[in-house]
């Protein structure tokens, strides 16, 4: 008698629970589905940085017995930036584009105006830096590390592009981010790019 009189509280709790449980059921389904929809829609809307990649680069010109500077040389790249986005448009208000070796800028240049890069799009950037657009002396040390590096078979350079851009989906228009882009290539005694730094991806950053 006593099992069964346990075996009847037993049942009648459960019976008591199940209107409670079918209740957290109907409110935590739609909870759980919409914060799945909403993370769908969060890494399917969630903007990734262009990709640089550089393809050439040379440094002609270049000679050991030169004052100490970059005046008479000239640097030229081939680099693309890429939009790797499918559904998201990159607008650049503008573009620019220097050259350093070690810390010392070597040169800069503006590359483009304001300016859209649709998804899954790619945009070549060909340039030559000369003239005014160099810089025309560098510091003894800085001077010497260079002809040195160079005796050595490799100088490395650093190429960095800056812009301001801002990401666009449909009728949203979302923040604008800093961009820096740092291209580490390598040239050898001739000032041509070394075999191992062609089509390297080039470091992004956005701030």
């Amino acid at each position: 008698m006593r099992t069964t009189n346990m075996g009847y509280a037993v049942a009648m709790r459960m019976n008591e629970t199940a209107p409670a449980r079918l209740m957290c059921a109907i409110f935590l389904t739609p909870i759980i589905a919409l914060g799945l929809i909403f993370l769908i829609l969060w890494l399917g809307l969630r903007p990734h940085a262009p990709k640089f990649h550089i393809h050439e680069f040379s440094v002609p010109g270049l000679s050991l017995g030169q004052p100490n500077g970059f005046q008479n040389a000239s640097v030229s790249f081939n680099v693309t930036a890429r939009n790797p986005n499918r559904r998201v448009r990159i607008l650049y208000e503008s573009l620019d584009g220097s050259v350093y070796y070690s810390d010392y800028q070597v040169g800069s240049v503006p590359l483009l105006n304001s300016f859209k890069q649709d998804p899954k799009n790619t945009t070549t950037l060909r340039y030559e830096l000369s003239g005014a657009m160099m810089m025309s002396t560098v510091s003894n040390q800085s001077w010497a590390e260079f002809t040195n590096d160079r005796a050595r078979g490799t100088v490395i350079f650093r190429l960095q592009f800056k812009s301001v851009i801002q990401y666009k989906k449909s009728m949203w228009d979302l923040r604008h981010h800093r961009m820096h882009a740092n291209c580490d290539v390598g040239v050898g005694s001739d000032g041509l790019i070394l075999p191992n730094f062609r089509g390297k991806k080039c470091h992004t950053s956005l701030s």
